[in-house]
């Protein structure tokens, strides 16, 4: 049996050691409802609290702006429908760009059936949002600016800080979907003038099935959930400590090796961009080369079908992705590198490879010899690179 290479860090993380070791009690022994009054239910309720201080200093948040949620998608539709609910009388018109992840997307369309209006501003050919058409769009009736901080499918970062400035300047609320950046890169809430932000745990080698979303002191939005008086009656719902305690852990971990793990991630990035675009004709890099994940390189290979790339991969082995794992199965292209402006025929050959630091050179090395092959093997059976090579060959004669 082959060995397995994973490089698709972007879809979700191994469980960490360390943190499958701080969620078993939780399990098995201190099982307690954090919202029990007696005192054997004080352990868990302990650990929530601690929990949520380490997840709010990652972001130099306040403790008591964390809501606990079920994920990434969660938080991204609370964000969005208890804002629109909550700040309807002030306005209806929200804006967005047109690479958010689908959590974002379908959930601004919902709104739209709603009544709302939604304006989904343009990036650049690199994935960055255009910032002075993001201005511009904003009117009396911007309740919401929702701009992901860095892209799950080409690695592009926003920029925050500037997108924060202009929100602020207009009296405009800022959310950003961090669930690719939170605890890959910095994120000050408070230098950013982010006023709401999701994560989520399975992104940074946490347990899946948990996340936050950060909510600044002020912001009057409503809950998603209703019943129970969890979370300060924003999000009822029995608490998943094992999960809290295991995002908890797994965050104390990102953060502690972020610099470290980022450098060395994005040396091995560079090492795997620059032997594709150097070995591999015919291949365009998606994402800004340098503002971007350190460990996301996403590539278009011409004249192949990225379903078939990736299948022969995990025949040998190698998991991959062609774009985000919540669009797997879709027969259309990557509304993302659609919207960097790149044709249907070029979008259908793409392949995202996400990195870990626990990813080896030797990996890589292996990775780019089985994937010259396999690229080579498809075009040789494809009728368009046939034509391609035969008129390539006409204009040399």
């Amino acid at each position: 049996m082959k060995k397995q290479i994973y490089l698709d860090n972007a879809a979700t993380t191994r469980v960490y050691p360390e943190v499958a070791e701080a969620m078993l009690p939780f399990l098995t022994e201190n099982y307690g409802n954090p919202a029990s009054v007696y005192s054997f239910a004080d352990t868990a309720k302990e650990a929530v609290d601690q929990a949520r201080r380490v997840l709010a200093e990652g972001i130099h948040a306040r403790p008591e702006e964390i809501y606990f949620t079920g994920g990434g998608s969660e938080s991204d539709n609370w964000a969005l429908k208890a804002t629109a609910e909550a700040y309807r009388n002030k306005g209806m018109h929200i804006i967005t760009t047109k690479i958010e992840h689908h959590a974002i997307l379908h959930t601004a369309e919902y709104l739209e059936r709603q009544g709302f209006e939604v304006t989904y501003v343009d990036v650049d050919e690199s994935g960055v949002v255009r910032l002075e058409e993001l201005e511009a769009a904003i009117r009396p009736d911007t309740i919401l600016i929702s701009v992901m901080a860095a892209n799950n499918e080409i690695g592009t970062i926003q920029p925050l800080e500037e997108i924060g400035r202009i929100a602020k300047a207009h009296g405009v609320l800022f959310h950003t979907d961090a669930v690719q950046a939170y605890g890959h890169l910095p994120i000050d809430v408070e230098k950013m003038n982010i006023d709401m932000l999701s994560a989520s745990g399975h992104k940074v080698n946490g347990p899946k099935g948990i996340g936050i979303l950060y909510i600044r002191k002020g912001v009057k939005i409503r809950s998603l959930i209703h019943g129970g008086a969890q979370e300060r009656n924003r999000r009822a719902g029995t608490l998943n400590v094992p999960g809290i305690v295991g995002f908890g852990k797994a965050a104390v971990l990102a953060f502690d090796r972020m610099e470290e793990r980022a450098a060395y991630e994005t040396e091995l990035r560079d090492y795997l961009i620059t032997r594709v675009m150097n070995e591999i004709p015919y291949t365009r890099l998606n994402g800004d080369p340098v503002q971007r994940l350190p460990n996301n390189a996403n590539f278009c290979f011409r004249f192949i079908e990225g379903e078939s790339l990736l299948i022969l991969l995990d025949q040998n082995g190698i998991c991959g992705s062609s774009g985000s794992a919540c669009t797997s199965g879709s027969l259309d292209p990557s509304h993302v590198l659609l919207a960097i402006g790149l044709p249907h025929e070029i979008a259908h050959g793409s392949l995202r490879l996400t990195l870990s630091e626990e990813t080896t050179r030797e990996e890589i090395d292996f990775t780019l010899e089985q994937l010259k092959k396999i690229l080579q093997r498809l075009r040789d059976m494809s009728p368009l690179y046939e034509d391609f090579i035969k008129k390539q060959d006409v204009k040399k004669d």
